[in-house]
């Protein structure tokens, strides 16, 4: 199995010494694997924090970014700023962000721009409601997310992208799309890619998002277009956290 991507989302949890301690228990789980990527995207204000505390093997990433340079926006984080900080991954459309704080398909694009304009790496979250997916509309819902990013962007802007699949109606709910389920979705985005360049469909991590644990990453992993995942809650989690990475680390090295 080739490369794989865990994706730890802190979301608006931590604090110093919390996240001192997480580092550590992390780093003492984990089995370093140079095929199994870590990527830690802590709160904005521990952002500084993290990215002198971590080990080497750890990327930082970011979980949000303006689509704006600079000006009056309070309490907006430009993509300059970012990258003042040495961070190379973004999380971009994140559900929450589009659910809680009226992110539309425009302002994704947006957002997205301002991440390639300062060579940060993308992480575009995409994913379907409940009422999507009980209408049948989950396809083409899905569709219109990644086309809003494709239709204005160059190939060359879209070689660092790496998109996580995250059904909304299994997050934080402790439900998780079957293996199947979530792998028939990365199937039709791959499908989606290779229409617009088979070296894109290649080369682009498709990661699943959605109460992943130890428990079901194994399976979700072995799927043939499931190319790691986007962790919440577990990854708060040192000892769950570090099972995730080092099963990634094993089916790797098979």
């Amino acid at each position: 199995m080739d490369n794989i991507y865990i994706v730890a989302n802190w979301k608006m949890n931590g604090d110093n010494i919390f996240n001192r301690d997480l580092l550590s228990l992390i780093e003492r789980n984990s089995i370093v694997s140079d095929s199994s990527h870590m990527i830690v995207c802590p709160p904005m204000p521990y952002l500084h924090q993290v990215n002198n505390q971590k080990s080497s093997y750890m990327m930082l990433g970011a979980q949000d970014i303006s689509q704006y340079d600079n000006g009056a926006y309070t309490g907006e984080t430009s993509g300059t700023m970012l990258a003042d900080l040495n961070i190379e991954y973004v999380i971009i459309g994140h559900s929450e962000r589009r659910e809680l704080y009226n992110e539309d398909n425009s302002v994704i694009k947006d957002k997205f721009s301002k991440a390639i304009e300062n060579n940060i790496k993308p992480i575009l979250c995409i994913g379907e409601t409940i009422e999507h997916r009980n209408s049948g509309q989950t396809f083409d819902y899905i569709h219109a997310q990644i086309d809003a990013i494709i239709s204005n962007n160059k190939l060359d802007n879209l070689k660092d992208l790496i998109i996580a699949y995250e059904p909304i109606w299994a997050i934080g709910t402790g439900q998780t799309a079957t293996p199947e389920i979530a792998e028939e979705v990365h199937a039709y985005i791959r499908n989606i890619l290779l229409n617009t360049d088979s070296n894109l469909a290649a080369n682009t991590p498709i990661l699943y998002g959605g109460s992943v644990n130890s428990e079901n990453a194994e399976k979700l992993f072995r799927m043939e277009n499931i190319n790691g995942a986007l962790i919440g809650g577990a990854s708060l989690k040192a000892d769950e956290f570090s099972k995730i990475y080092n099963i990634a680390g094993e089916l790797t090295n098979e």
